[in-house]
């Protein structure tokens, strides 16, 4: 297997966040970046080593972090916070709950190497973070699928008011052209190839690996579109209930446990909207995986285009449940 974990074929940029974060702030100075002992692996030496007297490095204390980002925010600034999405999430949860999202304190959280893609074994492995920020009240929750997104989708966070929890990996990430020049609306879902079969709603780094999965399809007389759902909440709940209702047949694809993050957000947006279709989840079962290279993990645990490529194999076997079959064409 490649030792990346999208598609061997995908163009790559480096630092894409660290980047958009400094260009950023040189733009608006009331940009700040708040660390915890971690500028390197966040990418944020770039703003620190260009903008330093607005470089604030905590210490390994997440919690404080998020408390001295919001009481920056108070006072007008709008803070960055970047560590791994393991110590965003589950380290200083209190306290974004507390100081962050109840009083909708304009704070942004980037937290890197999310699921399966960081390489410091079970301790690491953030694979509930969505979950848990989905559960928040005023909390956004993003997660771009390359680095065109990402430059994007940090302009978009500074320009939302109110908090908003970003996940992404870091250094190297695949390069989009669908995603090139567009501009990232926070509640928007992109839909990045049509199709009448199938649909694969798929977030993050899984983005790519089902665009190959629908590609691989396609050659098998089967058409699937892919959805780019890189905002989790707030959903966008007419377009998974347009190309759900159209096509009978839907495929979750995550880096995150099944349970709490896109599979069950868009399960959820189609039992209430009453839409019956076969339905399918590829992420991280109920469990915790073993310490490794991103790309053993992501194949041990069926994070790959094979497992998204079988899972429309099993739905479309079945019998159809959908009230109509007519191509989806939504830009």
């Amino acid at each position: 297997m490649s030792p990346t974990v999208w598609a061997t074929n995908t163009p790559t940029a480096l630092k894409a966040y660290g980047g958009a974060l400094v260009e950023l702030a040189r733009e608006r100075p009331e940009i700040v970046c708040i660390g915890a002992d971690l500028t390197g692996p966040t990418e944020t030496d770039l703003f620190r080593d260009t903008i330093p007297e607005r470089f604030f490095n905590i210490g390994m204390a997440e919690a404080n972090a998020i408390g001295v980002a919001a009481g920056m925010a108070r006072a007008g600034e709008i803070p960055f916070v970047n560590t791994f999405s393991v110590f965003a999430s589950r380290r200083a949860f209190d306290q974004i709950a507390m100081q962050v999202a109840y009083p909708q304190a304009n704070v942004k959280i980037a937290g890197f190497m999310p699921g399966l893609t960081t390489p410091g074994g079970v301790t690491h492995q953030a694979i509930e973070d969505l979950a848990l920020m989905r559960a928040l009240p005023n909390m956004a929750v993003v997660e771009p699928a390359d680095a065109n997104q990402i430059h994007a989708a940090v302009h978009a966070l500074a320009d939302h008011r109110g908090p908003v929890y970003m996940r992404l990996k870091r250094g190297e990430v695949p390069v989009m052209s669908s995603a090139a020049g567009q501009a990232f609306e926070i509640g928007r879902a992109y839909l990045v190839r049509e199709g009448s079969d199938a649909v694969i709603f798929a977030c993050g780094l899984m983005v790519t690996l089902a665009i190959d999965a629908a590609e691989e399809l396609a050659r098998e007389g089967r058409d699937v579109a892919v959805v780019n759902v890189s905002t989790l909440k707030p959903l966008e709940r007419e377009l998974i209930i347009e190309i759900a209702a159209q096509t009978g047949h839907v495929v979750t694809a995550e880096n995150h446990s099944i349970i709490g993050g896109l599979g069950s957000a868009v399960a959820e947006t189609l039992s209430e909207a009453g839409i019956r279709c076969r339905y399918a989840r590829v992420g991280i079962a109920d469990t915790f995986a073993e310490g490794a290279s991103a790309a053993y993990l992501f194949q041990k645990y069926g994070l790959t285009t094979q497992a998204i490529v079988d899972a429309c194999r099993r739905l479309g076997d079945g019998a159809p449940a959908r009230a109509a079959h007519r191509p989806v064409t939504r830009a």
